[in-house]
């Protein structure tokens, strides 16, 4: 925090407009904390439970708050639409409300930037280049222009010092989200600290036309094959950090109705392409455009659909993706296991720390009134305010990825309710999840993931080692206590007992019938002594042929007493 208190000053002025704002939208009070030293002065009169209140500015006021302050702000604010696990409906729809159109800079200004990008004068680049921009945002403007093979170009500008005021508009964010840490309970629950941070990540990446500029790339790779979707080639000889030219696209955007219907196009059908384009980015690429509003969004002459502006994309794993599938697949057939177990895998619930049954009936009773209906009969915005409901409700933290998802899905229900289509969001999407699950099951892949999954395991076995040295070296020096517990040997002495007389019974039993073998197979005999039998005659018996009958009768006895103590056991 005290590398952005101390370029504080250096944004004086920025400071005192930002305070004009505040008062002129009826925020004064907030301001007045804000700027206070302490947080404390300026503290409205205590309630009749003796606490200090501070009325919370109106959706309405704080967007226009916003949009006000300029660029960054509106950025900012951007940003805060996509977090509904953090900010309640009404200032969400506020948020999503704000628009990105600014006044265009001067000409003049573009050309300068465009000449000290290129290192060469416009006219050697460009053949035409209309000083009118065609769209003027809060980040850039484009021109279009021709180069002179011909090729018509949208050629994209940043703002020039855009990233300064953003870099001292930051620190001023960072300033104000600590005072509101300290002075209200409510923003660190909401983490406005955390909330600059991710804003101050993301927003550097949209003025990076090098990195929009690979996504336009990677998106033009996954829809090469399409006969629907055009994604604009890259002029990347004429592409810098600050500016980008790219191919121009001719058409009307996607909610002129009479624009489209004029090219003899059936608007419905082109709801029906922006359903199955964002299909395929959801559960074939995992890589989505996330800012599909009508400006983004053109309809061509020959009934293809061309997507502009990539500043804002989102991404999810394969893993997520299949699990995403299988959602849509668990509300296609009514099966709520499989969305339960979607939701767990996904790791979005935890059956620790939330109650799964009561979490199960809910989702059952918002989803059920949905089915089988057409998209013109449901409000996606309906259904995104009752699952955020619910994640609130049962404390569910999303990843952003998964809200920017949910806002793309109301952009897209908007575009198909102007153009009156009537299809069915889940039947739209359902071939595209059964085709993802089952590539899932292909060889191939199974093979790949096997390797990789082999090759992570090579890497963990590599530091096992060190990090046995590490908790070895750390428990030494008393970090850490090694404890061990032994189940399962509580009457280990008495079979190890038992097992060794066995096996000396054994061991008797067959010494004794070795023996007995040996001394009656003799032929030598010590002490022998007639025996008269009363009519059966007279024999001679010996000592020896006595201890060989011996030995046989224990070993007898011995060998059944351990056959039947075996089979007692049970263990045989």
């Amino acid at each position: 925090m005290k590398r952005h208190r101390g370029g504080l000053f250096m944004g004086t002025r920025r400071f005192l407009a930002i305070s004009r704002v505040l008062v002129k939208f009826g925020l004064a009070d907030l301001g007045a904390r804000l700027f206070s030293r302490n947080g404390k002065e300026a503290t409205p009169p205590p309630t009749a439970g003796g606490e200090a209140t501070l009325r919370i500015p109106s959706p309405a006021r704080l967007r226009s708050a916003l949009e006000e302050l300029g660029p960054s702000f509106i950025k900012l604010g951007q940003l805060m639409s996509t977090r509904a696990d953090v900010f309640p409906p009404e200032y969400i729809e506020a948020f999503r409300k704000l628009q990105d159109s600014v006044p265009p800079f001067p000409f003049r200004q573009a050309r300068r930037l465009v000449e000290k990008e290129l290192k060469r004068p416009l006219a050697e680049v460009f053949a035409d280049f209309d000083p009118q921009p065609v769209g003027a945002a809060s980040v850039a403007q484009v021109h279009r222009a021709r180069l002179y093979s011909g090729e018509q170009v949208a050629v994209k500008i940043v703002r020039p010092g855009i990233d300064r005021i953003i870099q001292e508009d930051i620190r001023l964010m960072y300033y104000f989200a600590a005072k509101l840490e300290k002075i209200f309970d409510v923003a660190r629950l909401l983490g406005a600290v955390n909330l600059v941070r991710e804003f101050e990540r993301t927003i550097f990446r949209e003025l990076d036309m090098y990195i929009e500029a690979g996504s336009i790339e990677k998106f033009r790779g996954y829809f090469q094959d399409s006969q629907e979707i055009h994604i604009p080639g890259v002029h990347w000889d004429y592409t810098t950090r600050n500016i980008m030219v790219l191919e121009y696209i001719e058409g009307v955007k996607m909610d002129n109705v009479a624009g489209i219907t004029a090219y003899g196009i059936d608007p419905r059908e082109i709801a029906m392409i922006g359903l199955r384009s964002f299909s395929r980015q959801l559960m074939e690429f995992g890589f989505f455009h996330a800012d599909p509003h009508p400006a983004n969004t053109i309809v061509m002459p020959d009934g293809r659909v061309g997507l502009v502006d990539f500043g804002i994309t989102g991404y999810i794993d394969d893993e997520m993706m299949r699990q995403i599938a299988h959602l849509f697949l668990g509300y296609a057939e009514h099966d709520y296991d499989m969305v339960m177990e979607a939701l767990e895998n996904a790791g979005l619930v935890n059956p620790k720390t939330i109650d799964l049954d009561s979490f199960r009936r809910d989702l059952k009773d918002i989803s059920e009134p949905f089915y089988g209906r057409a998209l013109q009969t449901i409000a996606v915005r309906e259904v995104y305010d009752q699952v955020i409901a619910l994640v609130l409700k049962h404390h569910i933290r999303m990843p952003r990825n998964l809200l920017l998802l949910f806002k793309t899905f109301v952009q897209a229900e908007a575009l198909g309710k102007i153009l009156n289509s009537d299809a069915n969001i889940l039947e739209v999407t359902r071939p595209y999840a059964v085709k993802l699950l089952q590539q899932g099951y292909d060889t191939t892949k199974l093979l790949r993931n096997l390797g990789r999954e082999t090759r992570n395991m090579g890497q963990v076995m590599r530091r096992v080692p060190q990090y046995v040295n590490d908790i070895l070296r750390q428990a030494a020096h008393g970090e850490y206590q090694l404890e061990f517990r032994h189940r399962g040997f509580e009457n280990f002495d008495r079979k190890i007992e038992s097992g060794i007389n066995r096996l000396t019974v054994g061991a008797i039993i067959s010494a004794s019938t070795i023996a007995a073998a040996l001394i009656l197979n003799s032929d030598k005999t010590i002490l022998e002594f007639p025996l008269d039998f009363v009519g059966l005659g007279q024999y001679t018996l010996s000592v020896t042929s006595l201890l060989g009958i011996a030995g046989y009768s224990i070993a007898t006895i011995l060998g059944i007493w351990l056959i039947l103590s075996i089979f007692r056991s049970g263990r045989l």
